[in-house]
């Protein structure tokens, strides 16, 4: 963002301190602006893709847990319910809905701090809106450990399970059909059937797929901070959803090896450390990485 550098006139005894008024209000003025402009251009990330091609860190998940032919995730995967969960909080936080309650004088680790409101409009998304709306509801604030068993239905407290975001796997699926991505079909499992989504244009998860494989190979920056934001919590969230594997089955033995070495080196790092070399925008994504590395 270019910045505007007014030439600085001396002020006479008797104006001074109405200059220093108005130069204050201007500094808030541009502070309460340029947060603004952040959440409402936040989405024009990858100029280069068409708006409805555009994915959320759930549908790019999906995308790689699916099988392109078959049209559904592993059965055996029992870990991208909870995970799924944790991209829609680490999205909310990304877009300027949600943040972390602040620390104070005593500095408190991830899991030990709530979860915030910090903006109540509505993100434009299904599931996005309705965790949102959950989040505003609910008082006493909960923190994101909490918040990921609600939103999968998994906790002991009947009077929470009104916050279970339901059938999310078959909704991001549908909003992938939507997208022109993936199809609908039937398939016959002997006992049952079961609407599936085979892979309708390989293109948007082959470009998926390379992006992953790229940011821990030939594009490795060697340093977490280098790395684009998105991409940072996609190899963070895909691995706690369990699909991250997916996305290097077509690579050598070699860059395999490579390509674990580096992710091995971000899943080691520490998150409570790491939240403080980051703006505050990365503090709901860390605390979610903290919550699976549970």
């Amino acid at each position: 963002m270019t910045t505007v550098t007014r030439r600085t006139v001396r002020p006479t005894s008797s104006n001074s301190a109405a200059t220093y008024s108005d130069s204050a209000s201007n500094n808030i003025f541009q502070s309460n602006q340029n947060e603004r402009d952040y959440r409402d251009n936040y989405d024009e990330r990858d100029s280069d893709d068409d708006k409805e091609t555009r994915l959320t860190l759930m549908e790019e998940v999906l995308l790689l847990g699916l099988k392109d032919r078959e049209g559904y995730t592993s059965f055996w995967n029992d870990c991208i319910s909870s995970g799924l969960r944790g991209c829609i909080l680490t999205e909310l936080g990304f877009r300027g809905r949600l943040e972390l309650e602040k620390t104070g004088a005593r500095r408190r680790t991830l899991a030990n701090r709530k979860v915030m409101l910090l903006d109540d409009t509505m993100a434009g998304d299904v599931l996005l809106d309705e965790a949102l709306r959950h989040v505003k509801e609910t008082q006493p604030a909960e923190t994101v450990q909490s918040w990921i068993e609600y939103l999968s239905g998994e906790c002991w407290n009947p009077l929470k399970l009104k916050y279970q975001l339901r059938n999310v796997r078959e909704r991001l699926a549908k909003s992938l059909v939507d997208k022109g991505i993936c199809s609908t079909e039937k398939q016959n499992f002997f006992l049952f059937d079961m609407t599936t989504h085979p892979l309708s244009d390989s293109i948007h998860k082959t470009k998926l797929i390379k992006k992953v494989q790229d940011s821990v190979l030939t594009r490795w920056p060697n340093d977490p901070r280098r790395m684009d934001r998105r991409i940072l919590a996609l190899i963070y969230l895909a691995h706690a959803s369990d699909v991250l594997e997916n996305a290097f089955t077509s690579l050598s033995d070699d860059d395999y090896e490579v390509a674990m070495k580096h992710v091995r080196e971000l899943l080691d790092l520490d998150p409570d450390q790491e939240t403080s070399k980051y703006d505050s925008k990365m503090e709901i994504m860390w605390a979610v990485v903290a919550a699976f590395n549970k």
